[in-house]
């Protein structure tokens, strides 16, 4: 089975680097393995629809941010939109006039995205007030944070904005493999460090002046040739207090404390979407589908399930007593956080669930690739 798809010369950034994109759902190989039989709904935890919402449909690394009770979304087609996490009504929608590569990145005010003519376009209440152009491509989300605009970019640069004019305020370049991922990578405040991932590194580095604090591998680069060496850190991450749980592209999961900078623990693992937990467990998917737990303060499994097997599933998301994934088919499962058995699941439009579920308010909401977006609530 491929595990990359290597995307044409005309993708190649102005520094050399080749894109290559992470075949999600495997479905350009012919031999994809058929998915499990679903068993009949346990329906052990009640779920219902709150509400629906409609946006452009999605074929980026969408990162759905939430900030107190809104909920920031958008599309391919250039159409970004907050809505209230309540009841999913529109507090603003505004088009930025290109096809968006990344986003969204928000502190509930500002919203930013990057285009696919890599250009940074950060909204104020819907209303563009800036854009810069990047050197290049962006797959990752923009952080805004503290009155700034953080972006990652694919030449593995990490580069600070002001939040209100635009301007360049520092850039950090790192060196790196001669290949990154087409999908979101790790970008995240923790305390008063901005927290990156750099090839198959967290980078701490000063929000202020872009001057490296610490760094701490996940993994380090193996094999015989670029795609194989290939082991970027992506989205989304797992954080509790310092601690930050993140995955490197089908080579480790592992936990650094972001605070003094000391890698914790890693542990071989084979997945490309990111992973989320608790104050026990850090739970991931791995490439066939298996849903994995692993302890947090050694990393030692603690539980694997097999019940969705080879169905394309999202990062997963903790809520509450359960575990909620997204599955290719348009359905969301809602999973033991104890051991993996099932609770309930629901179903949306019937098209692949796209970017991780994310939790606003109490709802459970979840984007799919024809650009519904949903909002459950656990009973």
């Amino acid at each position: 089975m491929k595990l990359v798809n290597l995307l044409t010369a005309a993708t190649k950034v102005a520094f050399g680097l080749v894109v290559v994109s992470s075949l999600i759902s495997c479905s350009s190989t012919p031999d994809k393995p058929k998915p499990v039989e679903l068993a009949p709904n346990a329906g052990l935890l009640g779920v219902r629809l709150a509400w629906t919402a409609k946006v452009g449909a999605v074929d980026f690394p969408l990162d759905v941010k939430v900030n107190d009770s809104t909920v920031a979304v958008a599309s391919s087609d250039g159409i970004v939109a907050m809505l209230d996490a309540r009841t999913g009504a529109e507090r603003w929608r505004a088009s930025v006039g290109g096809q968006i590569a990344a986003g969204v990145g928000s502190d509930g005010r500002f919203a930013a995205v990057v285009t696919r003519g890599n250009e940074l376009i950060t909204l104020d209440g819907g209303r563009e007030i800036w854009r810069q152009k990047l050197p290049a491509q962006g797959f990752t989300a923009p952080l805004v944070a503290g009155g700034r605009v953080f972006v990652l970019a694919a030449d593995r640069s990490v580069t600070a904005f002001d939040g209100l004019s635009g301007r360049k305020l520092w850039t950090q370049q790192r060196p790196g493999e001669s290949l990154v991922l087409r999908q979101a990578g790790v970008l995240l405040a923790v305390g008063d460090t901005l927290v990156a991932g750099l090839s198959g590194r967290l980078v701490g580095i000063n929000p202020s002046n872009g001057a490296i604090q610490w760094e701490s591998p996940i993994a380090s680069p193996r094999g015989t040739n670029d795609i194989e060496r290939l082991v970027d850190l992506v989205g989304r991450v797992s954080r509790e207090g310092d601690v930050v749980c993140a995955r490197a592209f089908q080579a480790t999961v592992g936990c650094v404390n972001a605070a003094r900078g000391t890698l914790l623990w890693t542990k071989p693992a084979f997945g490309y979407t990111g992973v989320h937990g608790d104050d026990k467990y850090v739970y991931g998917v791995e490439s066939d589908g298996n849903i994995m737990a692993w302890r947090r303060i050694d990393g030692e499994r603690a539980w694997v399930s097999e019940r969705l097997r080879y169905r394309s599933l999202t990062a997963p998301l903790v809520v509450g007593r359960s575990i909620a994934v997204g599955d290719d088919a348009g359905l969301v499962h809602l999973l033991s956080r104890e051991d993996g058995s099932a609770l309930t699941r629901v179903a949306t439009d019937g098209s692949a669930v796209v970017a991780a579920p994310v939790l606003a308010m109490g709802t459970l909401v979840v984007v799919t690739r024809s650009g519904g977006v949903f909002g459950f609530v656990p009973e």
